[in-house]
């Protein structure tokens, strides 16, 4: 039932009438709350739409980074906000879709307590082995992880992260036995790469690719189910014989539920045209980013979607709530 309401609000707000209902909107700064630390993924694409956002709205709009649990800070902060249009979150998947799986102390609730907007942009992940395993390839890794015979290590920036979560669906499919070592950031994950407490890791390829080409870690594939026009002469894991096999991040953007449907057709009319221009497309492609810049509706059926996939992963891989 929530599902049915938060897609009917979706679809509400992209009408066009609506939008002529708050003339007034907006006449002070906007906040745009990114729930990790600068210098983070979703920081930097936060960042390179607040620029434009105040172009198009004619206020400041001004990024607050609020770190911290995964990004269940943040997003709490954002879910518990006034919803009067002055605050907006930013967020990568794991608070939105797997959080609500994993906690049982959350405080919020993505589907009661936020409005949709738009997905941003979505990006593949990267499987990486440090240069010690040998692995030349997916299969080189595969074969030598079963060797190991459970010695090797993986890490991943947290229990029910992407990374984590995509491992733990690889290693079912591979039938590789890898323990895992969770860390705070993939600054950290690279640090325990290079230095060989892990063998092997799901990363974002803003980091990756750059200790791919300066020959410190190896590339194994990518987790689209074709290949990503942002690392296209990387193969995927789907066609190295793991059929079907995605695990894809992506960005969001949402409001406090009750924020009046003319604003959030405001701005989602706005976010859906800067994302789609032709420079902040450059812009993303740069950090390895697809731009997307969707209607809210699309952002209800992403959610559900991914919630479906991972539950299953989690409930498969035994991974136990907080």
């Amino acid at each position: 039932m929530r599902r049915r309401t938060w897609l009917r609000g979706a679809v509400t707000v992209a009408a066009p009438g609506l939008l002529r209902a708050a003339p007034a909107w907006p006449s002070r700064p906007l906040r745009l709350v990114v729930p990790f630390p600068p210098g983070s993924s979703p920081d930097i694409v936060g960042r390179l739409l607040a620029e434009p956002l105040t172009h198009a709205l004619r206020v400041p709009v001004v990024v607050d980074n609020r770190p911290g649990a995964g990004g269940n800070l943040g997003t709490a902060v954002v879910a518990h906000a006034a919803p009067d249009g002055q605050t907006w979150l930013l967020t990568i998947q794991g608070p939105l879709v797997t959080a609500p799986l994993l906690s049982r102390r959350l405080g919020y609730d993505p589907l009661r307590d936020l409005a949709p907007v738009t997905v941003v942009a979505s990006s593949p992940n990267v499987l990486v082995a440090a240069p010690e395993t040998g692995a030349a390839s997916l299969p080189d890794f595969v074969r030598l992880a079963r060797q190991a015979q459970g010695r090797w290590n993986y890490g991943s920036v947290g229990t029910g992260s992407a990374s984590h979560l995509a491992m733990e669906s690889f290693k079912s499919r591979a039938g590789v036995d890898l323990a895992h070592i969770p860390y705070p950031g993939f600054p950290q994950v690279v640090n325990a790469l290079l230095s060989g407490q892990v063998q092997a890791a799901f990363m974002v390829p803003g980091l990756a690719m750059a200790q791919v080409e300066a020959g410190r870690l190896r590339a194994l594939g990518v987790t689209t189910l074709s290949r990503s026009g942002v690392l296209p002469r990387l193969p995927t894991l789907s066609e190295q014989g793991y059929a079907g096999f995605e695990a894809t991040s992506w960005q969001a953007v949402l409001a406090p539920a009750g924020t009046p449907a003319a604003v959030l057709g405001r701005m989602s009319e706005e976010l859906m045209r800067i994302i789609r221009s032709d420079a902040v497309r450059t812009r993303l492609a740069a950090q390895y980013f697809s731009a997307a810049g969707t209607a809210p509706d699309a952002l209800v059926r992403l959610m559900a979607s991914e919630r479906e996939r991972w539950g299953r992963v989690i409930r498969d891989a035994g991974v136990q709530p907080e």
